[in-house]
């Protein structure tokens, strides 16, 4: 394998293009791809809704003949397999004539794993694999599913400087600012589904939607975690049961401190996205409950920063599990 100086650039840009596809693209991964002839970008593409086209098959109907001789950078193996709903992307690329083919991440699906490199390579495609950080973070959801069997989990907390999300009261209108929260809302057009807790519900009943103009359809599925019915709203009765929202590859848990607590409890949170106002309520409601914690030597190397941003006064900052 011989990597040239700006694979991984260009297929970080790919990963930040995918993020286009989600979440119409579920139960489909969101994949991205560009195609690079002489350092000049001649298509791109990303999933489309429900799947179908791939990103491939968009990038090379954008590059049209162009495409001979370039270099396609795709977030995930090319598809090896045929359905119904279109060919092989594998396929596509090779008789497109694509010189050379990067990989970010290898697909966990049987049906390709290792035979989409395989056949690029068998075309007389120069095919490889380098598995990137920022392809695999793009396809989070999806690989979670196939590796662990349940969705991608981030969960949310808006707090004060004291780690704070309420009065003692329950006031917690508003915590963070406005633009921390169109952030939020930004986060949840990413996910198929919004989890709060029952007692969140029966106090609140908050609207889990998205409220940014034009993205009010990318609002995700609501679900609450209890073990009551509630008409017209899916429930789940404890966080392992996540594994059954199989129609779910992102999940955003969003409240409140127990409901936080049972997941972390649980190993089940693999990214967490902390917002923090420049305020301090002193006694008030924990953003956290107990995690039953036993050593704090276990608290540390489970976290890892990987964005901080400024948001108006507020800040934001985002963990992944250390796994």
């Amino acid at each position: 394998m011989t990597l040239q100086p700006n694979d991984a650039r260009w297929l970080t840009a790919a990963a930040r293009l995918a993020l286009r596809g989600r979440p119409a693209s579920r139960p489909n991964p969101a994949v991205g791809a560009i195609l690079v002839k002489d350092g000049i970008v001649i298509g791109r593409g990303w999933t489309q809704p429900g799947g179908r086209p791939h990103a491939e098959a968009i990038a090379l109907g954008r590059a049209g003949a162009e495409a001979r001789g370039a270099t396609a950078y795709v977030t995930l193996e090319p598809c090896a397999h045929r359905s119904d709903r279109g060919p092989a992307c594998a396929d596509l690329l090779a008789d497109a004539g694509v010189a050379r083919v990067v990989i970010g991440s290898e697909d966990p699906d049987p049906r390709t794993a290792g035979s989409g490199l395989a056949r690029l390579r068998d075309a007389g495609v120069s095919a490889e694999l380098i598995e990137l950080a920022a392809a695999r973070e793009s396809l989070a959801g999806y690989l979670t599913r196939a590796r662990r069997g349940r969705p991608h989990v981030t969960l949310k907390l808006a707090l004060s400087l004291d780690g704070k999300i309420a009065l003692p009261s329950g006031e917690s209108r508003w915590i963070t600012g406005e633009a921390a929260r169109a952030h939020v809302h930004s986060r949840r057009a990413l996910a198929d589904g919004i989890l709060v807790g029952g007692g969140t519900w029966r106090a609140d009943r908050p609207r889990l939607d998205v409220r940014l103009r034009g993205l009010e359809s990318r609002s995700p599925l609501p679900v609450v975690l209890t073990a009551l019915a509630i008409d017209g709203v899916r429930t789940i009765a404890a966080p392992e049961d996540i594994a059954g929202l199989q129609d779910m590859l992102y999940l955003y848990v969003e409240g409140g401190a127990q409901t936080a607590a049972a997941f972390l409890a649980a190993d089940l949170v693999d990214r967490l996205d902390i917002y923090r106002a420049p305020i301090l309520v002193g006694e008030g409601i924990s953003g956290i409950a107990d995690i039953r914690l036993g050593d704090l030597a276990e608290a540390h190397g489970r976290w890892k920063l990987v964005e901080r941003r400024g948001l108006g006064t507020d800040s934001y900052e985002a963990f992944a599990r250390v796994r």
